[in-house]
């Protein structure tokens, strides 16, 4: 198989100007590059540019594949938004990491698969950029994945703690479901991991909780961050509404912690053996919903070979005659079809008691043992 390589940039918080388009178009002449976006692919040659520093001057989110099977996302946003040691907490090795760009904050995450990779002409980058929203409304639930990747390889501490379990990973969002694909994260993990995760009804406080809130700020607070929203609103940067949100998210989330129990952090070695218990329960759980569905089946198949035996009784002679006439025919459609008519009489004399079938049978080989196709059929009554 010949080399693929997808690389795919995306600028959300701030178009690129046409002077920083020069500067990513000297890197390439081939890549389709908009005020948004950088995206170029590669069967050949490579990459001449930097992700890294890419990132840290130009985009908000970055999606790298290649064909020998390489994962690579890496999402940047304001540290007014997401706390740089929040993210540190979560990092896992090459998995998972966190780093601080300025004011912004950038994660990395790696997957790499020794099976190698999958042509995934459908993957881009959109999808996975509401992580950023998310993560500004104090949704942590993708770095937690990030640190569940890292899982998966053989570079893992068992006595090492799990970082803090975020609501929420019993129903995880389309989003989030595939990037937990891109991550190619055990879905047995997720659900051990899930079993300390509190419900998602902690992720969103209500428009009631919002109002409460709000009704506490001084009035020219008040002023300020409408005034904020809106002018972020009009230049197309959410970054003012979000950081709000966040404010907002944290304290609700402080309240509501202080009224509930925490679990005991698990170590690594723990929650694995949560995950084999969890496989084995579903390996369980599959076996039994099978066997259910193949005795339905059965039975329902049951039924209706019932409901044909009584159909055919007493027309006997008709269905010998067709059995000729079909294979007369000299044809493997025709063929066919006598088997399925002679299964029937067969499966009614058994029923009945009738003890000609084998007889008639062996007369039909006799006058039609000429025709070597249809006798080969014929030894399933043998």
């Amino acid at each position: 198989m010949s080399e693929y390589q997808f690389y795919e940039f995306q600028a959300v918080d701030r178009p690129l100007n046409d002077k920083e388009m020069n500067e990513l178009r000297s890197f390439s002449t081939r890549a389709e590059i908009t005020p948004h976006s950088f995206t170029n692919d590669y069967s050949w040659g490579s990459f001449k540019g930097d992700e890294d520093r890419w990132m840290e001057k130009y985009f908000d989110g970055f999606l790298y594949y290649a064909n020998w099977g390489t994962h690579i996302l890496k999402l940047r946003l304001p540290s007014v938004l997401l706390d740089f040691q929040t993210a540190q907490d979560y990092s896992n090795g090459d998995h998972f990491s966190a780093r601080l760009s300025g004011d912004k904050v950038i994660l990395d995450f790696l997957s790499e698969s020794e099976d190698g990779g999958d042509w995934e002409e459908d993957l881009h980058l959109a999808p996975f950029l509401s992580l950023r929203i998310d993560l500004g409304r104090g949704d942590l639930r993708c770095l937690y994945l990030g640190w569940l990747s890292g899982l998966q390889s053989d570079e893992y501490d068992e006595e090492a703690v799990e970082p803090p379990v975020p609501p929420g990973l019993q129903n995880l969002s389309h989003t989030l479901a595939g990037f937990a694909d891109f991550l190619r994260i055990d879905p047995d993990l997720i659900d051990a991991a899930a079993i300390n995760s509190p419900s998602l009804e902690d992720i969103a406080p209500s428009s009631a909780d919002l109002r409460t809130w709000i009704a506490t700020l001084p009035m020219n607070e008040k002023d300020d961050l409408l005034a904020n929203v809106l002018a972020g609103s009009m230049q197309g940067d959410q970054t003012a509404t979000l950081q709000q949100v966040s404010r907002f998210t944290k304290l609700w989330r402080s309240l509501r912690e202080n009224k509930k129990e925490n679990l005991k952090p698990r170590t690594v070695e723990q929650l694995l053996k949560q995950a084999e218990l969890v496989r084995q329960n579903r390996k369980h759980l599959d076996a039994e919903r099978k066997a259910a569905e193949l005795a339905e089946k059965q039975r329902l198949q049951k039924i209706a070979r019932e409901k044909r035996l009584n159909e055919i009784r007493g027309q006997e002679p008709t269905l010998w005659a067709q059995i000729e006439s079909l294979a007369s025919e000299k044809k493997a459609k025709s063929y066919d079809k006598a088997v399925e008519l002679l299964t029937d009489l067969r499966d009614l004399a058994v029923r009945t008691g009738a003890s000609d079938f084998h007889l008639k049978l062996k007369k039909l080989r006799e006058k039609h043992s000429p025709k070597s196709s249809f006798i080969e059929r014929l030894r399933i009554f043998s």
